[in-house]
């Protein structure tokens, strides 16, 4: 199995839904942040690769036949070369300020904890330290808004202009089934597109964890 999508949005562009959809129509798991989460082992060489010592992408992500959403996304120039046949996914909000509203309660405040209070020794604290590397300037960013804005315009406007229109796909969560099933060529399923991880789901589970403890 080979790499058959790669998704270079940031989170919280429907990658969640994406993750899903795209598991469904290839009939093979779609790597993502959760998938990390799950496999720490994975975490150190994510973390290289994102600061330049990139792995054998075949053997690290064995079994997935696509991947969306950080840090896989974080690592989106390095995959389209190494998948040269794969289509190369760019997901996207309705705008900036929409993406940086879904992003402020969700992925950077969890963000912020897990630096502020995660093991520095455990792999994960260092995932979560990395995975904005190249998109922000410096961590700090992570607390200005206005710095997050050109972020997001940033990283959307590298994706284009590195990646050929032909092998570029624009989606954002309204799409649906249409625009990922013509890049792959297969047919449109006939059932709703997934709605996964809305930012209530997120806070949801957030809560959990802080009721857990986990």
């Amino acid at each position: 199995m080979t790499i058959r999508l790669v998704g270079a949005g940031l989170p919280r562009t429907g990658t969640t839904s994406l993750r899903e959809a795209l598991t469904r129509l290839l009939g093979a798991p779609t790597y993502h942040m959760s998938t990390a989460l799950r496999r720490p082992e994975h975490a150190p060489t994510w973390v290289a690769a994102i600061h330049g010592d990139p792995p054998d992408w075949d053997e690290l992500l064995t079994g997935y036949a696509a991947g969306v959403d950080a840090p896989f996304s974080t690592c989106w120039r390095q995959l389209a070369a190494a998948y040269p046949d794969a289509p190369v996914l760019l997901s996207r909000r309705e705008s900036a300020e929409v993406w940086l509203r879904s992003m402020e309660p969700t992925v950077l405040t969890r963000t912020r904890e897990v630096l502020a209070h995660g093991d520095p020794a455990d792999p994960v604290t260092a995932l979560f330290g990395a995975i904005f590397h190249g998109i922000v300037d410096d961590l700090a960013d992570l607390d200005d808004p206005t710095a997050l804005l050109a972020a997001y315009e940033r990283h959307d406007a590298a994706v284009r202009a590195t990646i050929p229109a032909e092998r570029l796909v624009e989606w954002h969560p309204g799409d649906g089934w249409e625009p990922l099933c013509r890049a792959l060529g297969v047919p449109v399923p006939d059932e709703p597109f997934p709605h996964e991880n809305s930012t209530v789901d997120y806070l949801r589970r957030a809560e959990e964890r802080r009721r857990t403890g986990t």
